[in-house]
């Protein structure tokens, strides 16, 4: 069973930074990509970031520009930086990595005050 746990949530001031952890157990490499989503109380779950197998990156225009993901092979990590947060960036964030299956973590609160 592959395990995804994020880390990294908190609270913070509109305009702050925060940078959210995905370890997961074993090789990031072996998964097709792994993303970040997001979701509010009352809402859809929404795509934040995706990281393919080969590097490439893509992003909804709500983030688009404010953040940013990463993997980090050795560390069987990948990472979402996220600046200049703004109140609409509220939500418990999830990661997610597809191989054989889907899989999912438990998520992190992100709490972003006006």
């Amino acid at each position: 069973q592959v395990q995804l746990v994020e880390s990294g949530g908190g609270l913070v001031q509109a305009g702050g930074s925060l940078r959210l952890s995905c370890a997961a157990s074993g090789s990031i490499s072996r998964f097709n990509a792994m993303g970040w989503y997001r979701q509010a109380p009352g809402k859809q779950r929404e795509l934040v970031a995706i990281i393919t197998r080969g590097g490439s990156t893509n992003y909804p225009d709500s983030v688009k520009g404010r953040f940013t993901i990463s993997g980090d092979n050795a560390k069987n990590t990948v990472y979402l930086q996220m600046n200049s947060l703004k109140p609409e960036d509220t939500a418990v964030y999830y990661c997610n990595a597809q191989y054989l299956l889907t899989y999912w973590g438990q998520g992190t609160q992100v709490t972003v005050s006006s």
